[in-house]
């Protein structure tokens, strides 16, 4: 099974896709993908359903978020009520070890996106702070980053043993799929993938597009 695990929508502040233009296109253009997770900046859209697109499109669509904290960004999967109280989503400076700590108290996963871009990014933190206990996992592969960023992120999930995934990382609807993480289990919740997440159970891809 293949996901998208990084993309976001209208719902982020610089997000341009709407959900459904994900749907259509993932459709039109015949991805392999089987389905996405929304992982909104900032924030976790806990109100909106897309099991309407879901069962349209036959397609999981799941939602997460992504967080700031001083090491850069971080997806957070598995998103619940008790982590929603455990820190403010919408800060830009919460603690990582904290965010990595109280997400496996709440049951859920939380992985470093784009480690290897300035700024917001995992590696040069990691050099100038110095190591953070508790991340297992980092995305290797991501669909917004530049020339040497995600070699620098395999270059550090390498050296630490930490597993791997992939996601586009798109805010407008034609780079979704840009990348993906392809697990060996069929997925149908959050649950699953929270489960397969924190086992290791996946690899970061670059789906192959049929021309055909």
């Amino acid at each position: 099974m293949i996901l998208d695990l990084h993309t976001h929508s209208i719902a982020s502040d610089d997000g341009r896709a709407k959900v459904e233009n994900y749907c259509q296109w993932i459709q039109r253009k015949a991805l392999p993908l089987d389905g996405f997770v929304l992982t909104e900046h900032r924030q976790f859209d806990e109100a909106s359903d897309y099991r309407g697109l879901e069962d349209k499109f036959g397609l999981l669509i799941l939602k997460a978020s992504e967080v700031e904290t001083e090491y850069g960004h971080v997806l957070v999967f598995g998103v619940n009520e008790n982590l929603r109280a455990a820190f403010d989503f919408a800060r830009i400076d919460n603690p990582l070890s904290m965010v990595l700590a109280e997400s496996k108290r709440c049951g859920a996963v939380a992985v470093p996106c784009h480690p290897g871009r300035p700024k917001v990014g995992l590696c040069a933190h990691w050099e100038v702070r110095g190591p953070v206990e508790g991340v297992h996992a980092v995305e290797t592969l991501n669909g917004g980053s530049r020339e040497g960023e995600n070699e620098q992120a395999l270059e550090y999930a390498n050296k630490f043993g930490w597993n791997q995934i992939g996601g586009s990382d798109s805010h407008i609807v034609s780079h979704i799929g840009r990348y993906a993480t392809r697990f060996k289990k069929n997925l149908t919740s959050m649950d699953d993938l929270v489960a397969e997440l924190t086992n290791g159970r996946c690899e970061a891809i670059r789906p192959e597009v049929s021309r055909t």
